[in-house]
């Protein structure tokens, strides 16, 4: 939907929204018919949408009461903050440009396309070093070659990836997160197991990061790839099963690879 028509769309609920006074079926429909169009262009469960169902409208009048009457005038009152809400998502609209709104199945396919890059991300390397002729490399030694490698195979799906975000403040400390993929809402976390990195401080090092990660206005998901080469987790599974959460808030996601 582009610009011209949402806004077209909300305009026309504004001029409809005197039609349906005192009359609770035709208010009924017609909020409804906002709640849709509000969520249509800024996302399901959106602010705007959810400031327009904050609106507080609960004492309803009909028309036998008077137009004078207390409740005609706090059902009038709480129509005419609807509308407000109705306008204002015209300014944001004409000042900001429309939202980037990614769908439930986009977001899948996202998460999907990370997990699979997860997944072969050790078979990658392992053809990396197989080059013709034996050719000059990228060896994959720690966290930062890791964290290359990774950031070009995002590049095969995402467009708008974010290095290095600082995260907000969390015990007095704030922290850079690795990859933020700022229209999906995914936080990528990047970990290389090797001396003085096991299965334990993984662990703790993962709760700080869920914890500043969680705090990000931007923060949907967060997905936490270990890449464990030489298999120093001796149970993957488990520590993926503790680690990983989900919530109507956020979501955590621990992927370690490769798997014995």
């Amino acid at each position: 939907m582009d610009a011209s028509k949402a806004i077209q769309l909300i305009n026309s609920l504004i001029q409809e929204a005197d039609s349906v006074r005192c009359d609770r079926n035709l208010f009924d429909g017609w909020q409804r018919k906002c709640r849709t169009v509000l969520e249509r262009i800024f996302g399901k469960g959106s602010r705007q949408s959810q400031d327009l169902m904050k609106v507080d409208y609960k004492f309803y009048g009909t028309c036998n009461i008077g137009d004078d009457g207390p409740l005609i005038q706090a059902f009038n009152d709480g129509l005419e903050k609807l509308k407000v809400v109705l306008r204002s998502c015209i300014w944001e609209i004409e000042t900001l440009g429309m939202p980037v709104v990614e769908s439930a199945i986009n977001s899948g396919q996202s998460e999907a396309a990370i997990e699979m890059k997860c997944n072969q991300f050790h078979a990658v390397v392992r053809q990396l070093s197989n080059r013709h002729d034996n050719r000059p490399t990228l060896d994959i030694t720690d966290e930062y070659d890791v964290q290359d490698l990774f950031h070009a195979l995002l590049r095969l799906y995402f467009d708008d990836i974010r290095r290095e975000e600082w995260t907000p403040s969390y015990a007095g400390k704030s922290t850079r997160m690795d990859f933020l993929l700022k229209n999906e809402g995914i936080v990528i976390e990047i970990k290389k197991t090797g001396n003085g990195l096991d299965a334990k401080k993984v662990g703790e090092e993962l709760i700080i990061d869920i914890a500043h990660y969680r705090s990000h206005p931007d923060f949907k998901m967060l997905v936490c790839f270990v890449y464990d080469p030489e298999n120093r987790i001796v149970n993957p599974t488990g520590l993926e099963n503790d680690l990983s959460r989900q919530s109507d808030e956020f979501v955590v996601k621990v992927l370690i690879c490769p798997k014995v």
